[in-house]
């Protein structure tokens, strides 16, 4: 997930204006061009995304003579993205024919009306056939219609620095059983590799989604058995309360901050740490462990701007174990993008053929693969030129089986706000743990029209 930030309301005023201008006269304005609106990184430095869309646009205009693609990029943090983007789905005068969805926070823009359901097109492509039934589920709402075609997955596990182990006299080919190994691991760095930091794991509101699936969900769903879900009761369709797992992914914040393991607080709640993380302290050895996406190689391509082709030597990569290596004994949390149509876009048709060019064997293969993401597309995945094509995405792939989606009901990004809320106070110092859980089952109950479940 890229990095997030609060809004004032001065701020989501202002953003609202930026984007009301960005797509000056909304989609239906030409019949005869398709408007695609995405996600810009905030790091000049990372094309990934403009280059893919520009060859895609360049093949879409070939092959549908007339036609014109308009690329409309939205560079922001996560949060302004969002908040960009619901404005511009509001009115036919400013939204675009397709937008590019994070899966959090779909359900909550089906709910609000924002979306087009696909199916009626996804009945008329064979290709949907092909994509695994996990990736279509989180494009799904909660009516059982289609609301978007996802362009990957996602999987999170550690990534470490063998220089900085091989200093700190630690294993090249490390693979923590407990939580109390990556512990001992960073505490080691700490005593004998100083000027390091020892372990990062995303915090609080300001970096977003990213501190509570990066961080906060990869610990809470390696608390219990792997088969039940610790944060949402299907049976009752209700939300858990804060219990012992989560009171146990807090205090594992809790000890990285205290004990001072991670970065300096300042720094790990700035809103443009994991820029840092990918383009600075992984780089240039200045971090020992960070438990992070299979998404970071994209920055480290030629290209790039932040060209490293030694990564994968000087990198070690190890699954996140559960809390005391219980069953499965390894955890990872997944999401993922979609291309979406808006409800009030001008040009529904025309966009749905774009997703149908991106979204051919060989370009969703080239996306994967660009994007170090990982294949939703079953024939894709069994190509050994994909599974070949990268360090690390054998690795990453293979978490897929013991991974965990998001319970991405509507009400969940004000839950994700919930649980960020409660980990900046304790990796602040200003609540303790149960004080901090008390305040998250209070949060979580105005959330969900207390819709709660004690476990």
């Amino acid at each position: 997930m890229r990095p997030t930030a609060a809004l004032t309301p001065l701020a989501a005023l202002v953003l609202a204006a930026t984007a009301l201008t960005a797509c000056g006269g909304g989609s239906g304005s030409d019949p005869d061009t398709v408007k695609v609106s995405f996600k810009q990184s905030t790091d000049n430095s990372v094309k990934v995304m403009d280059t893919y869309l520009a060859d895609i646009k360049k093949q879409f205009e070939k092959a549908h003579p007339g036609k014109r693609v308009e690329l409309v990029p939205i560079k922001a943090p996560d949060s302004e993205y969002y908040t960009k983007l619901q404005q511009m789905l509001r009115s036919p005068k400013t939204a675009p024919d397709l937008v590019y969805e994070d899966t959090f926070l779909i359900n909550s823009d089906i709910t609000s009306g924002y979306l087009k359901p696909l199916d009626p097109y996804l009945a008329k492509w064979p290709d949907w056939n092909r994509f695994i039934d996990t990736a279509k589920a989180a494009a799904k709402g909660e009516d059982g219609k289609t609301y978007g075609v996802p362009d990957g997955t996602d999987t999170r596990g550690l990534w470490y620095a063998k220089d900085v182990f091989a200093k700190a006299g630690l294993p090249a080919d490390w693979q923590p059983e407990t939580w109390n190994d990556v512990l001992t691991a960073a505490r080691t760095i700490k005593r004998k590799v100083p000027g390091v930091i020892p372990l990062n794991i995303y915090t609080g509101k300001p970096v977003g989604e990213a501190a509570t699936m990066q961080t906060f969900e990869m610990l809470l769903y390696g608390t219990g058995d792997g088969g039940t879900d610790p944060l949402y009761d299907k049976a009752s369709k209700k939300w858990i309360a804060g219990g012992r797992g989560f009171e146990d992914a807090l205090a594992f914040v809790e000890t990285v901050y205290q004990e001072k393991l991670g970065p300096d607080v300042s720094d790990a709640l700035d809103p443009n740490v994991m820029t840092r993380v990918r383009g600075e302290w992984l780089p240039q050895g200045k971090l020992g462990i960070a438990l992070d996406g299979s998404w970071l190689p994209q920055d480290w391509l030629p290209g790039s701007g932040h060209e490293w082709p030694e990564w994968s030597e000087e990198l070690g990569l190890a699954a996140m174990p559960t809390q005391h290596g219980q069953a499965p004994g390894k955890v990872s949390m997944s999401g993922g993008w979609t291309w979406s149509v808006p409800a009030k876009a001008g040009n529904p048709d025309l966009a749905f053929e774009f997703i149908r060019t991106m979204q051919t064997k060989a370009n969703a293969q080239k996306w994967y693969i660009a994007n170090s993401g990982i294949a939703v597309r079953e024939d894709v995945a069994e190509d050994p030129s994909y599974v070949d094509a990268q360090p690390g995405i054998k690795f990453f792939t293979d978490l897929v089986a013991s991974t965990h989606y998001r319970p991405a009901y509507p009400a969940y990004p004000k839950v994700s706000t919930a649980i960020q809320e409660a980990m900046e106070s304790v990796t602040t110092g200003d609540a303790s743990v149960d004080e901090a859980t008390s305040a998250y089952t209070d949060a979580l109950k105005d959330a969900t029209d207390n819709q709660v479940v004690e476990r």
